[in-house]
């Protein structure tokens, strides 16, 4: 009798099973809910950093006067930040503003694509055809040079501080010859073109004299663009010296003796000197909100990486 209440008292598989199988299915429905709450913690993030890049975004029209200022900073390409499009996205809002007293160029970049830069100087002549009034004066940080210096020349007056570096007006290509190492190493150039010059300047074959004279003759007329609108833009106040269109950079207090700057001044300075309107409001055009929520994570992320990495390599 009490071997018979003892098995009875036991569960049986059949219940065994059920009770597995409930539990299994409460697992997965906790399972799904916190997912479903992470999904909904996310785009509820996503939805406030988009109202906070909204409200944080410095807006492009104002009710009081101020001064514009459009940054310029970094390598100029097309494929980065720093380029045409952008830059003329900022100047036309700040040009368009009949609250904009003045409009400053906040410079600081080593140079980089001269079709860029011939399409924001152009861009900047042709706004101030249509409004004369408004004045553009470029102010150089760090570095002003190649074609940066390009969009500088378009200015009404330029700035520098006394160690700032300006100038640089000239045009180069570079690369590297591989000939010799492969000639050493065995290796053979297999180069298969259509058009006899399909394979210009080609870094594993010689150079060739005639393809080295095109080449020249290309940064030559290049180089001529950017002289020629460095002089339409300067006019009389270059100094007559030769070397300033050898490519040659020139500190800031230097600069306002070859004719390049005209005077030396901080964006600060010149808003409040200058322009007479100390109020700043920034202009700059970084591309629509998700691009920017897109570099803040990126930035965020990048930054967090870096400072892990270098961690060790501090001074001290």
């Amino acid at each position: 009798m009490s071997e018979q209440n003892s098995s009875d008292s036991q569960p049986s598989w059949e219940k065994k099973t059920i009770e597995k199988m409930l539990f299994e299915v409460l697992k997965e429905q906790r399972r799904n809910r916190r997912w479903k709450i992470f999904f909904r913690l996310l785009a509820l993030g996503i939805i406030l950093a988009i109202i906070i890049l909204i409200f944080a975004a410095p807006s492009t029209t104002s009710i009081k006067p101020h001064t514009a200022v459009v940054e310029i900073k970094g390598i100029i390409q097309d494929s980065g930040k720093t380029n045409a499009a952008n830059i003329m996205e900022g100047l036309e809002n700040a040009f368009e503003d009949q609250n904009t007293k003045g409009i400053i160029l906040d410079i600081n970049s080593p140079g980089g694509s001269p079709v860029q830069a011939g399409l924001v100087y152009d861009e900047i002549l042709r706004l101030k055809k249509l409004h004369p009034d408004t004045k553009v004066y470029a102010v150089c940080s760090d570095i002003c040079a190649s074609a940066a210096y390009y969009m500088a020349a378009a200015a009404d007056e330029i700035y520098a501080d006394r160690a700032s570096m300006v100038g640089s007006i000239g045009v180069l290509m570079n690369g590297f010859g591989f000939v010799d190492a492969i000639d050493k190493l065995g290796i053979q150039r297999r180069l298969l073109t259509a058009g006899k010059n399909k394979g210009f300047l080609d870094p594993f074959s010689p150079l060739e004299a005639n393809q080295v004279k095109y080449a020249d003759d290309m940064l030559k007329e290049i180089h001529q663009q950017f002289i020629d609108s460095v002089k339409a833009g300067r006019g009389d106040r270059l100094k007559n010296n030769p070397d300033l269109f050898s490519g040659l950079v020139w500190t800031g207090e230097n600069a306002v003796n070859q004719g390049l700057t005209d005077g030396l001044g901080s964006i600060q300075s010149i808003a409040r000197d200058v322009i007479k309107e100390e109020k700043l409001v920034d202009y700059t055009y970084h591309g629509g909100l998700l691009q920017k929520f897109a570099d803040n994570l990126s930035s965020q992320a990048s930054q967090e990486i870096v400072s892990q990495l270098i961690q060790p390599l501090k001074l001290g």
